[in-house]
C-alpha cells in the first residue's frame, strides 16, 4: 500500500510541480499571480479538446501551454504595464477563466480519452521499492524531475536567473543596469502561465483522462501557498508539491480500501499535511523577494 500511495503521489504531485515552478519564477521577479488557477483551467480544457479532436497528445500539451500563457498574458499586461492591483487582477482573470471554460467545456463534460502511457526506465524501474515509486511513470513525470534541476540552474547559475531575482528585489537597480525590469516581469509571468497550462493539461489528459468544469479544484491557489511556505526555494517547492500529491493519493487509497475514515477529514488531509510540513520547513532562514511586498498590498 505504501508504494502505491507514494507512486501515486509523485504522479499527482507533478500536476502541481510544474505550475509551482512557474509561480516560483514569477514571484522571484516580484509578481504574485493569483490567476494560476485560471491558467490551469484553460490549459486543462484546451489540451483535452485538442487531444480529443486530433488524437495527438503532444498537440494537446502545446495547446494547453499556449492557453495557460494567454491567461497569463492578460494578467501581465494589466499588472506590469497598466500597474493594476495584482491580487484583484489575478482573481478577475481566474473568474473569467472559470466562466469561459465552464461554458465552452460544457459539451465535453463526461467525455473521456486514454491516459498517457507508462514508460518504465530500463534498469532503474526494477530497483526494489524505489523503482516502483519513481521510475514507472509517464513522460510528464520524468519531465518534472528535469524541471527541478532546470529551475534551480536557471535561477541560481545563470545571468538570466540573476536578472529575474534582481527584478524581484530592486527593480530600479535592474533598470539602471540596462535591462527593462517590466519586460523581465512580463516574461516571467508568461513562463509561469505556460507551466501552469502544462500542469492543467497533464491533469485532464494525463491523469484523469476527461474534462469536468472547475476540475482543478483550487490547485492553483495551493500552488501559490506552496511557493510562499517553501520560502521561495526550489527544493522545498518540489517537496511541497509532491507531499500534497501523496496526501491526495493516500486519501484515495484509504477510500478504495474501504477504511472507515471521516470523509471531511479525508478531503482536508492533503491541505493539512502540506500546510503543517511547509510551515515547519519555512522556519529555517528564508526571505521573500522585497518586490513582493508591493504586490501583496491592496
Amino acid at each position: 500500500m505504501i508504494e502505491i500511495i507514494l507512486a501515486g503521489g509523485i504522479a499527482v504531485g507533478t500536476v502541481l510541480l510544474l505550475p509551482s515552478f512557474g509561480e516560483l519564477v514569477t514571484e522571484r521577479a516580484g509578481i504574485t499571480n493569483l490567476s494560476v488557477e485560471g491558467s490551469m483551467l484553460a490549459g486543462a480544457l484546451t489540451a483535452f479538446i485538442v487531444a480529443k479532436t486530433t488524437g495527438n497528445y503532444a498537440f494537446g500539451f502545446l495547446a494547453g501551454a499556449f492557453a495557460g500563457m494567454l491567461v497569463a498574458a492578460v494578467f501581465a499586461s494589466a499588472v506590469v504595464f497598466a500597474r493594476a492591483n495584482q491580487l484583484a487582477t489575478g482573481l478577475i482573470c481566474w473568474f473569467l477563466s472559470l466562466g469561459i471554460t465552464s461554458v465552452i467545456g460544457n459539451s465535453y463534460n463526461g467525455q473521456a480519452i486514454h491516459q498517457l502511457r507508462q514508460i518504465d526506465i530500463p534498469g532503474l524501474s526494477s530497483i526494489p521499492f524505489f523503482g516502483n515509486i519513481f521510475f514507472q511513470h509517464d513522460v510528464v513525470v520524468y519531465f518534472g524531475y528535469v524541471a527541478i534541476a532546470a529551475t534551480a540552474w536557471l535561477l541560481y547559475k545563470t545571468k538570466t536567473g540573476l536578472i529575474i531575482r534582481g527584478t524581484g528585489e530592486r527593480r530600479a537597480v535592474v533598470d539602471v543596469s540596462g535591462h527593462r525590469s517590466s519586460l523581465v516581469q512580463f516574461a516571467a509571468v508568461l513562463a509561469g502561465g505556460l507551466l501552469s497550462g502544462v500542469g492543467g493539461a497533464y491533469l485532464s489528459i494525463g491523469q484523469v483522462g476527461n474534462w469536468a468544469s472547475d476540475m482543478t479544484n483550487g490547485y492553483g491557489f495551493i500552488v501559490v501557498a506552496i511557493v510562499a511556505f517553501s520560502g521561495w526555494r526550489v527544493s522545498l517547492t518540489a517537496l511541497g508539491s509532491y507531499l500534497f500529491g501523496m496526501s491526495i493519493s493516500a486519501a484515495s487509497v484509504l477510500q478504495a480500501q474501504g477504511i472507515a475514515v471521516n470523509q471531511y477529514l479525508l478531503d482536508s488531509l492533503p491541505y493539512i499535511i502540506t500546510l503543517v510540513a511547509l510551515i515547519l520547513a519555512s522556519r529555517t532562514n528564508s526571505r521573500q523577494p522585497e518586490g513582493l511586498a508591493d504586490s501583496l498590498s491592496m
